[in-house]
């Protein structure tokens, strides 16, 4: 009986694969040239450092030295920040070596830049605020109307409200 070999043959994949495992290898990749051996601290920023410091700082890199054990990381934060971030450097140095499992980074060191930041740091760090949209008011009206015959209050604007939406979306 011939075996296959097992190290050339690919296993049969059936359906979709969560979007994670596909894109791992190359995220870790991406990170590895960045000097980020743990991607973790790239993608749960906020969870480890907590969301305070998280909102106004960013990991750039993780630079080893010629010597020894340990590793310097360099955050990007604003001017304004960049004090509040020094004082609490050995604080977050604890947390972020926790992530890794043992001492990894030995040094922090702060980067202080304009809020639009270097030119790897063009975006802001804040989340841009979602724009509220006001539907057309003859569209709540015709939604109004609609949901009109509704005894249920709160399904009723419920329902007009969405009718409103629903409304101002065919105008456009």
């Amino acid at each position: 009986m011939a075996q296959k070999n097992t190290a050339t043959s690919r296993p049969a994949r059936k359906g979709f694969q969560r979007a994670a495992s596909v894109l791992s290898s190359r995220i870790r990749e991406v990170g590895e040239t960045r000097g980020f051996p743990v991607t973790r601290l790239l993608t749960h920023w906020a969870e480890i450092v907590g969301a305070e410091i998280a909102a106004h700082t960013r990991p750039v890199e993780v630079s080893y030295g010629r010597q020894g054990f340990g590793a310097t990381l360099t955050v990007l934060t604003t001017g304004a920040y960049a004090p509040m971030v020094e004082m609490q450097k050995e604080a977050l140095r604890d947390k972020i070596n926790a992530c890794y499992g043992y001492a990894a980074i030995s040094r922090i060191r702060i980067t202080q830049t304009a809020a639009t930041g270097f030119a790897e740091g063009q975006a802001s760090f804040a989340p841009a605020p979602k724009a509220e949209r006001r539907p057309d008011p003859a569209a709540s009206r015709k939604a109004a109307e609609t949901a009109a015959p509704v005894s249920d209050t709160g399904l009723r604007d419920a329902l007009a409200a969405l009718g409103a939406n629903v409304f101002s979306r065919k105008q456009s």
